[in-house]
């Protein structure tokens, strides 16, 4: 272990905790970054774990409320209709992810110009989306019924292509369909824990045989950045899309992609 792998699995856990909750693809930045830091991880056990860190960090900020709605389960219709909502939510990706991961893990994320041209495309929808005049007909992630989450879990399936980024398909699916820019954060938010953690657990059952934790200390830097940064994302990012939206996330793919593309045809 060196001191610049040391370095490297720091920027990648602080790129995963800022990246994994806005709609700009934690997976393509990480992508990318490994890419041009040289960083390899055998097995994909750094890439597989500091994600935990990220996960980690939602489920602290939202313990309080979580708490509240599983306590609030037998006697209020509104928490099993939310709770209701997010699983037929996260459905559709957890049937398409466990069907074709071997597919999407070899062939997608191995591939970076496509990672750089989704990114780009992507900002351009989610700049578009932003700037429509759309009324917002739902202002409350309790009060999404059940038919609309399960549509925002459809636009959550097109985050298996690198780069789209899950939550932008999902908060770009839940704008279209009449939620403001507040609770579509929000609804995302809560999407992402049963999706995460779903996708770990099944990241980490395929690559079982080929874990190895020789690189615990970078595994453990890239962990606890990645925590720090989500904790301070998941605590402003509600706030600053009801004041901003999310145009400047839309800017921030197209600029990224766009450099990705030239440091590709420059460095290969």
């Amino acid at each position: 272990m060196t001191d610049q792998s040391i370095i490297s699995a720091l920027i990648l856990g602080l790129i995963e905790g800022l990246t994994e909750f806005i709609p700009v693809s934690s997976t393509a930045h990480v992508l990318l970054a490994g890419h041009f830091l040289g960083f390899k991880s055998p097995g994909n056990t750094f890439a597989v774990l500091i994600q935990l860190g990220a996960i980690l960090a939602i489920l602290l900020v939202y313990f309080q409320r979580l708490l509240s709605i599983a306590l609030a389960l037998p006697s209020s219709a509104k928490a099993r209709q939310f709770v209701l909502s997010i699983l037929l939510a996260f459905l559709p990706a957890a049937l398409i992810g466990a069907i074709a991961h071997g597919f999407i893990k070899s062939v997608l994320f191995e591939t970076p110009m496509l990672i750089c041209i989704v990114l780009i495309v992507g900002g351009v929808i989610l700049y578009a989306i932003d700037r429509m005049p759309l009324k917002a007909k739902y202002h409350d992630v309790m009060d999404y019924p059940p038919s609309l989450a399960l549509k925002i879990g459809l636009f959550q399936c097109l985050a298996m292509i690198p780069g789209t980024s899950r939550s932008g398909a999902t908060i770009a699916g839940a704008l279209l369909m009449g939620t403001d820019k507040r609770s579509a954060a929000e609804f995302s938010f809560f999407l992402a824990m049963p999706t995460m953690l779903g996708a770990f657990t099944l990241d980490l059952y395929k690559n079982r045989n080929a874990l190895n934790f020789d690189d615990a200390s970078l595994i453990a830097v890239g962990f606890i950045a990645a925590f720090v940064a989500a904790l301070l994302v998941v605590r402003s990012l509600l706030n600053f899309v009801s004041n901003r939206g999310f145009a400047p996330f839309a800017i921030w793919r197209i600029v990224v992609g766009t450099a990705g593309l030239i440091g590709l045809w420059l460095l290969g």
